[in-house]
């Protein structure tokens, strides 16, 4: 009894020292996930010792369970109907933008640290993918024009799952000889074809039994929709889909429902994406340690700027080409690429794979994150200001 009573009390102690992050890095214009993170390594074993964590399987279903978490919030959120005028740009810079920011940063690091193109190409597939949690708390909090934002946060919500196929493809390529264009282009197709299907039937039959729910207590419709983001997810995952664009899209198609629980249903999702967030950078801060950093200071800092100045923004131009916005929205766009916990996370597939060199690589993404996000996450409000994209308030 007592040795339960003590881990209720370290969990509610570790979300109460979470909402003060929060806080704390809204006060200072920081992104919470670094206090998070940083919280993660304080009591982690190279930290205090109160916690000794190193199993990379069960990170990577917390980061997976969190990110679902998120992502349905982020498109009940908006739904389908807000986010359409913005489709175009959004599915552009999730799809060429993605490929593209994985393409350059992974041969840059193949010749500027010497792994194989393969090898290179898996880094910057994993470091690819703007943060869904980092960006939907920078919109809440900078003032930029409606559709400028919902740009943002589509790509944010439709870049993880290409992200996550990109890394599955070059952990294959890697691991299995003769894996080639075709196997990957199959798996691509796949994905996004059944995780797109799913997304959709999910999202209307839940639309529906929440329509139906109406009448009912209130709190079974927000047991129905938490029951959605599951279903969709592992529903298309378990048939070889996509489950982050599955529950994305059934996120999109429930946002859109007219039910008169949407105020409470957004409460209670809102409530659920912070706790998955405050779990989800914890116990990626736990997997980390800091001793390890002496080798990666230096290219993991190097490839954090190359992201930032030079993968991110040339793959948001040529995404962007078509659109509307005009040159200082493309470059705030560009700039706008928040990474995250996303990367984190992607970054444990090849530890469970065995891929060689697999924990330079973890290092190496943690690093690199870390810097991009406290460079980029502090001064893209700065950033809209000098250019002179405002609105009245936060989108």
């Amino acid at each position: 009894m007592e040795n339960e009573a003590q881990l209720i009390l370290a969990g509610g102690g570790l979300l109460a020292a979470g909402v003060l992050a929060s806080a704390v890095a809204a006060r200072v214009r920081l992104p919470a996930l670094l206090l998070f993170l940083g919280l993660g390594m304080l009591v982690g074993s190279d930290g205090f010792g109160w916690i000794d964590f190193a199993n990379y399987s069960l990170a990577h279903l917390v980061g997976t369970v969190a990110l679902l978490l998120i992502l349905f919030e982020g498109g009940l959120t908006t739904g389908f109907r807000a986010l359409r005028p913005v489709l175009g740009p959004s599915v552009s810079l999730a799809a060429i933008g993605t490929a593209g920011t994985a393409l350059i940063a992974g041969l840059s690091a193949s010749w500027l640290f010497h792994f194989s193109i393969a090898e290179g190409l898996l880094l910057g597939a994993i470091l690819s993918p703007t943060d869904g949690a980092a960006v939907f708390a920078l919109l809440r909090g900078v003032r930029l024009p409606r559709q400028l934002a919902l740009t943002l946060e589509g790509e944010a919500g439709l870049n993880d799952p290409v992200a996550v196929m990109l890394v599955l493809v070059m952990v294959e390529v890697i691991r299995v000889p003769g894996y080639g264009p075709l196997d990957a282009i199959w798996f691509l197709v796949k994905q996004l074809v059944v995780g797109g299907g799913v997304g959709v039937l999910v999202g209307l039959l839940a639309t529906a039994a929440l329509k139906r729910l109406e009448s009912a207590p209130s709190g079974l419709s927000l047991v129905a929709s938490f029951a959605a983001a599951a279903i969709a997810y592992g529903a298309a995952a378990s048939i070889d889909g996509s489950g982050f664009l599955a529950v994305y899209l059934a996120g999109l198609a429930v946002g859109d429902a007219k039910v008169s629980s949407r105020r409470s249903l957004l409460a209670f999702h809102e409530g659920l994406a912070a706790v998955a967030d405050i779990g989800m950078f914890f116990a990626l801060g736990l997997l980390v340690f800091p001793s390890q950093f002496g080798s990666v200071l230096v290219r993991g800092t190097l490839l954090a700027l190359l992201l930032a100045f030079v993968a991110r923004p040339v793959s948001a131009f040529a995404a962007t080409a078509r659109s509307r916005f005009n040159v200082r929205e493309r470059v705030l766009i560009g700039w706008a690429g928040l990474r995250g916990g996303v990367p984190v996370v992607l970054a444990t597939l090849p530890l469970i794979e065995h891929v060689p060199r697999s924990l330079e690589f973890f290092n190496l993404v943690f690093f690199a994150v870390l810097v991009s996000t406290l460079i980029q996450g502090a001064t893209v409000e700065l950033l809209a200001n000098r250019l002179g994209i405002n609105a009245p308030e936060a989108a």
